[in-house]
């Protein structure tokens, strides 16, 4: 089964940042992985989207509130970034290696998933098909990350790991799960 809880961490040391916490869990029963984040704390300082009627595929979801993951299979240097927007708008990337060769991946022609919002909680689930990119049995190297923005547009970076002195997902020292 391979359930992993995960809890996020903010990039750098900010003060001024609300009580927040990103946590969630992720699973692989193959062909399916089951990703879970949930937003808690003083979410009522978080710009969190209100959902669309009709989500779709767009690009530079990660300027506003967003749930991130990305995938590796084992030893290659290929690796894809699913973006989930509280909207519902979605994208996935594929890159042939570290921030090269940036394509939308045209396997998912949808990813539906389901949020939910509570006083002091923001929740998305998401349930992937992975037979449409990766092969049955493959370990794969996980980034889970996060994107809040706050209330007057500041941005914050949330992930498992922060490898380096710039917020940066897409670096591999940050995919820290194996699944």
């Amino acid at each position: 089964m391979n359930d992993q809880i995960f809890s996020l961490q903010p990039f750098g040391k900010d003060p001024t940042l609300p009580n927040l916490e990103v946590i969630g869990t992720i699973a692989r029963r193959d062909p399916f992985l089951l990703v879970q984040y949930t937003l808690l704390g003083e979410i009522d300082r978080v710009i969190v989207p209100a959902p669309n009627n009709k989500p779709t595929r767009k690009t530079e979801l990660w300027e506003q509130t967003c749930f991130e993951f990305f995938l590796s299979i084992r030893n290659s240097p290929a690796y894809w970034e699913f973006n989930l927007s509280p909207t519902g708008d979605w994208n996935i990337y594929r890159f042939e290696d570290y921030r090269q060769g940036m394509q939308e991946e045209t396997a998912y022609t949808e990813l539906p998933f389901s949020t939910e919002t509570e006083a002091d909680a923001f929740s998305l689930s998401l349930r992937l098909d992975l037979d449409e990119i990766i092969p049955v049995g493959r370990v794969l190297d996980v980034g889970i990350s996060a994107v809040t923005e706050l209330e007057g547009g500041k941005i914050t970076h949330w992930a498992l790991k922060h490898p380096s002195t710039q917020a940066d997902f897409h670096r591999r020292e940050s995919f820290t799960l194996k699944l």
